[in-house]
């Protein structure tokens, strides 16, 4: 029986593009718009940031090497923040959340770094609704690490087979299903509602 409707933050309740930054990074840097994503998601510096090993403020300098920047910490900060936009498949997520939260405990489960972490609590409010809020900067663990759900169950005080989990990337999907949690992959409200139904959440 599901007890815990557990949510991924980006492209589920929330849409992100880098390239957004990318284009306004590259005014201060050498390198191409199109290579800035590629060249900070593929390095260990995001994953780091996002696990909370490093501080903004080494996020920055690393960063700022990587890329040879000529820009300073204050004015990178809003560049490297304002990647977010609420799409009507974010609202109809949240809406449904909103909805399920009566019956069932929802909570979020995110990879994210502190700068983004703050700035969705200040701009966006996606989190309000939600009983719990689990995000990897401060959990000290990045998926697909298992540790990071198995400290989320131990917190919530569920078996994996009592929760629902849905996320758009689908090997983070196969690390919490090898722990026996109910993961499906993320594509649209439709599926979303199809999933739920299928593992006997009512979410009329």
């Amino acid at each position: 029986m599901i007890k815990v409707i557990l949510f991924d933050l980006g492209n589920v309740l929330i849409d992100f593009d880098y390239n957004i930054a990318a284009k306004r990074i590259a005014h201060f840097s050498g390198v191409s718009p199109k290579d800035i994503p590629k060249l900070l998601l593929g390095s260990s510096i995001t994953g780091l940031f996002e696990g909370g090993k490093i501080p903004p403020e080494e996020f920055f300098l690393r960063v700022k090497e990587l890329l040879k920047l000529d820009i300073s910490y204050e004015r990178f900060v809003p560049i490297w923040n304002e990647v977010f936009f609420l799409s009507g498949k974010n609202r109809s997520v949240y809406s449904l959340a909103n909805r399920l939260r009566d019956n069932y405990k929802i909570a979020v489960l995110s990879n994210i770094n502190i700068l983004h972490y703050e700035y969705l609590k200040e701009r966006f409010p996606v989190f309000s609704i939600f009983h719990e809020v689990f995000v990897s900067c401060g959990m000290g663990l990045v998926k697909p690490d298992p540790q990071i759900y198995i400290k989320t169950l131990d917190i919530l005080g569920v078996k994996p087979e009592e929760v629902f989990y849905t996320d758009d990337r689908e090997e983070l999907v196969k690390s919490a299903r090898r722990l026996k949690i109910n993961g499906f992959v993320f594509k649209d409200i439709i599926k979303l509602k199809v999933d739920l139904a299928v593992s006997g959440v009512a979410c009329n």
